[in-house]
């Protein structure tokens, strides 16, 4: 009787661990929002490549987002999203054109033109491979500074302005990222809120990698003048525990000094590990959420 107990006990244990894993595949399922619908149409995404003087001597990548509903006729909305090559595929884990293309179509978004940017390499030695590994990344997006901001209002978004008309609002200026590129997010923000004011980081690197760990600490000392910025996190259980920090840890510390100091802001906590699934699963509401009171002025 006890062996069968026992076996009936393990069975069950197994079950719950199969169960769980197949709850987990469909809670970070893409949504309709994530697809294609054959009424929606599709904006135009075109590739470009920079040389930098803010980050002197890198070369890199970017994309732009039009979408179909853009005439001209009036300045867009900017969304900037690093590790751009990740964000701007229709087949990965975020498809940010796909996405807009819905949300915009139902007005659950304002008009908004993507700007997709890798991290830059050195021109002298380029990493070849991964987008990922870019010699300049972990400087460019770690780093807590104003110089991303800077290389963002001095270079890119003047280059995509001479074609489109892009706002100066910041109440219509959101930035994303994912890993490293969310702790860059945060950083644009933090530094210039008179020029981006919303945030959407996944499973970001608040981590002390290049110091990112004391963002806690600064946003709660801020709670008598809380920055004009509103701050959406994702993270999740089993993201990264290294030399550098403990990823989940950090994330929660974010969230409670968001909360502490009166922010708006909205964290999201999983059981994912340091990738895309669930933020790209939630992305169509994260963005819903970001841009959820925003009127053209």
């Amino acid at each position: 009787m006890m062996l069968f107990e026992l076996k009936c006990c393990a069975l069950l244990a197994a079950c719950s661990v199969l169960c769980a894993a197949t709850a987990g595949a469909e809670e970070y399922k893409l949504g309709a929002d994530s697809q294609r619908q054959a009424d929606v149409p599709q904006g135009t995404v075109s590739k470009s490549e920079w040389k930098s003087t803010v980050f002197p001597n890198t070369v890199r990548n970017y994309w732009v987002y039009v979408p179909k509903q853009y005439d001209g006729a009036k300045p867009a909305c900017v969304m900037v999203f690093q590790d751009g090559h990740a964000y701007v595929d229709e087949k990965g884990e975020f498809r940010v054109p796909v996405v807009f293309d819905n949300l915009i179509q139902k007005k659950e978004m304002p008009v908004t033109i993507g700007i997709f940017i890798d991290p830059g390499h050195k021109t002298e030695t380029p990493t070849p491979g991964s987008a990922w590994k870019n010699s300049n990344r972990s400087f460019e997006y770690d780093t807590l500074s104003d110089q991303y901001a800077k290389f963002l209002l001095e270079e890119i978004l003047p280059e995509v302005g001479k074609t489109y008309k892009l706002t100066d609002n910041a109440a219509g200026r959101a930035i994303c990222g994912i890993s490293s590129g969310g702790i860059c997010a945060f950083t644009v923000a933090w530094e210039r809120p008179d020029a981006f004011s919303k945030v959407l980081s996944h499973v970001g690197s608040f981590t002390n990698i290049r110091g990112g760990h004391v963002y806690p600490a600064l946003i709660r000392k801020t709670k008598k003048d809380p920055k004009p910025i509103r701050v959406f996190l994702q993270d999740g259980a089993k993201d990264l525990d290294n030399e550098f920090g403990n990823w989940p840890l950090a994330a929660q510390e974010m969230a409670a000094a968001l909360k502490f100091a009166g922010y708006d802001y909205r964290f999201e906590f999983g059981t994912e590990g340091h990738n895309g699934k669930q933020g790209g699963a939630i992305l169509p509401d994260s963005l819903r959420w970001l841009w959820r009171d925003y009127k053209q002025p």
